[in-house]
């Protein structure tokens, strides 16, 4: 009963500390008040230690088999191994949010060891943006779905792992994901603090660099091993089936993608200022997309958990985050303007762009496919299908205009190549 209760009760202190660390961090930066700045920091390193706690206690439960916990009867029995009552953490609806928030902590924990005495400016933006994500998951941990429920009379065995999740897929697949979707958040919360700090110099590009592309890999090895499991698994014949649970994990990529592409633009010559901003919000807001999808049950898929009460919750957040962001981003506009300009199309800063331009095109494609059945049934009444041979037929002469692009851009010179170049 200890672990329950320190589970549960661990959840609320951390809700509330995650609440305060946001509120100080806040008003410590607007104020200059370095003495709530402190207090919201150690606030979060205990919202670290907290959720900590709580996700050993489940990983416990699980391993112990105790069928006092409605979340371990539904997803351990009497005959599954360790292994994968292990990665039971991950495996059904409340423990993945509680193993999503759990790598958002220790990933603010480990941003706030690593900026103790630097970008002074923006850290606690940066500890707020954290902390208010962490509370956001901990608002539907806490009241809409709590994974430490307890059941009045615990039965003699649970129902069981699914067994299409009985595979090394499923306890390397989903982590890998989730890493690349939570890694996304420390880029997305160094720009918010960037853009009210008004420090919108390339410091928060560089400092975010490794987070960005460890986030990206994580992202790009979630859905190649997710190819591998369903090709196992499902018996498709294939890897990829434009399933909207796989589109909105290859979304977030893509934007990745771009960001990662512009970035090198604003450090080398001061450009693109409003594209790199905006693509970290978007990125983001699509790794919460894919939360959404996943949960929602508003589209069916393979992937999808059981419909569930709290999708809209996601989606009402996704959009406050969209108006944030980009309230963030027009009120910083004056701020955000090009140091130079774009001097020749036939130059590495305009290949750049355009390779932005196209993959934001085949994202915006992705999720028109991906959407369109439920914007079709909401306006005719009507839930048309989109098929395969949409995302291929638009999707594959982008793919071609990419790799083309890929091969150019790194031999064009910056600002303007030669006309001996282009022989």
């Amino acid at each position: 009963m200890f672990l329950i209760e320190l589970g549960h009760y661990g959840l609320w202190a951390a809700y509330v500390l995650a609440l305060f660390s946001a509120a100080a961090s806040v008003w410590g930066g607007l104020k200059k008040r370095p003495e709530l700045i402190y207090a919201g920091r150690n606030a979060a390193t205990a919202v670290f230690a907290l959720v900590s706690a709580a996700s050993a206690s489940l990983v416990v439960l699980l391993l112990v088999r105790d069928y006092r916990v409605e979340y371990v009867t539904s997803i351990v029995d009497n005959n599954l191994n360790a292994f994968y009552r292990f990665s039971g953490l991950w495996g059904g609806q409340k423990g993945s949010l509680l193993f999503w928030l759990l790598l958002l902590c220790i990933f603010a924990f480990i941003v706030l060891r690593q900026n103790r005495h630097r970008n002074i400016e923006l850290m606690p933006y940066v500890t707020a943006t954290l902390m208010v994500t962490a509370a956001f998951f901990m608002t539907i941990l806490n009241f809409v779905t709590p994974p430490f429920d307890t059941l009045p009379n615990p039965p003699l065995n649970g129902q069981g792992l699914n067994p299409l999740l009985q595979d090394w897929g499923m306890v390397i697949h989903p982590p890998n994901l989730f890493l690349g979707y939570v890694g996304f958040a420390v880029p997305f919360a160094f720009c918010v603090g960037a853009l009210v700090s008004g420090k919108l110099d390339s410091a928060w590009i560089s400092t975010t660099r490794r987070w960005t592309l460890t986030a990206w890999f994580f992202n790009g090895m979630g859905i190649l091993l997710g190819g591998a499991w369903a090709y196992r698994e499902l018996g498709w014949g294939g890897y990829w089936a434009w399933d909207p649970v796989e589109n909105a994990s290859l979304m977030p990529w893509l934007m990745g993608t771009a960001f990662l592409h512009s970035v090198m633009i604003q450090e080398k010559r001061g450009m693109l200022k409003v594209w790199n901003v905006s693509l970290i919000i978007i990125t983001y807001a699509l790794t919460l997309f894919g939360t959404f999808i996943t949960r929602s049950g508003i589209i069916s898929s393979v992937h999808a958990f059981a419909s569930s009460s709290f999708g809209w919750v996601f989606l009402a957040y996704i959009v406050i985050t969209l108006i944030f962001g980009f309230g963030l981003v027009i009120w910083r506009l004056p701020m955000l303007k090009s140091e130079h300009e774009m001097e020749s199309f036939f130059s590495r800063e305009a290949s750049f762009l355009l390779n932005n331009v196209v993959l934001v095109g085949m994202t915006f494609s992705v999720f028109w496919g991906t959407m369109f059945p439920v914007l079709s049934e909401a306006v005719k009444g009507v839930k048309v299908t989109v098929g395969p041979p949409f995302f291929n037929q638009v999707n594959v002469p982008i793919g071609l205009l990419l790799i083309l692009l890929a091969g150019v851009s790194p031999l064009l010179a910056w600002r303007r190549a030669s006309t001996k170049m282009l022989r």
